[in-house]
């Protein structure tokens, strides 16, 4: 079913930037590489220049993605002056649940967002997140999955309620 109002939504899936190999410390407290970082930034830009900011942040409680997603909010806003921060200031919710999660859960969680979110960005990790942008578009979806940094970009009218599918309408590498 279609929102009877035509609103679009816009889904965007985000793969972590580049981290550290694994080592003796938990898999979830890895960091950002340096090559990760600006790839992170160099998302966000790629983001604000095709006017795709979210409303509403949703990222896994793993120090990659929430470094991840510092460096995508200040690719999106630059840096800001002493003022305070520029550009616009999304809801985020860290969730412990997007970690190692299976598409099927991801998809669970998108269809419990607000509706008046049209556009969330979902920072996760693989394989989840490749097999979620599959499941929604699987005409589009690359064979290979999202590398790091990818991002692709669904969009669809249905309700978040009853997402089901989700055209790919663009997709990044971003490398900074």
């Amino acid at each position: 079913m279609t929102d009877p109002g035509g609103t679009e939504r816009t889904l965007l899936l985000v793969r972590h930037a580049k981290a550290e190999p694994p080592g003796d410390a938990p898999d979830a407290d890895r960091a950002l590489t340096a090559r990760g970082r600006a790839d992170a930034a160099a998302a966000g830009a790629w983001l604000a220049r095709h006017a795709l900011l979210p409303d509403l942040v949703l990222c896994s409680t793993a120090r990659r993605t929430r470094e991840t997603w510092h460096g995508v909010a200040l690719g999106m806003t630059g840096s800001p002056d002493e003022a305070g921060p520029a550009g616009s200031a999304p809801v985020v919710r860290y969730e412990a649940a997007v970690y190692e999660a299976r598409p099927g859960d991801l998809l669970t969680l998108v269809r419990s967002l607000p509706t008046q979110a049209a556009t969330v960005l979902l920072i996760a990790h693989n394989p989840g997140i490749s097999l979620l942008s599959a499941l929604l578009d699987p005409v589009r979806a690359d064979e290979e999955g999202l590398r790091t940094t990818d991002v692709v970009v669904h969009r669809t009218r249905q309700p978040w309620a009853e997402l089901d599918n989700a055209a790919i309408t663009a997709r990044h590498t971003a490398r900074g």
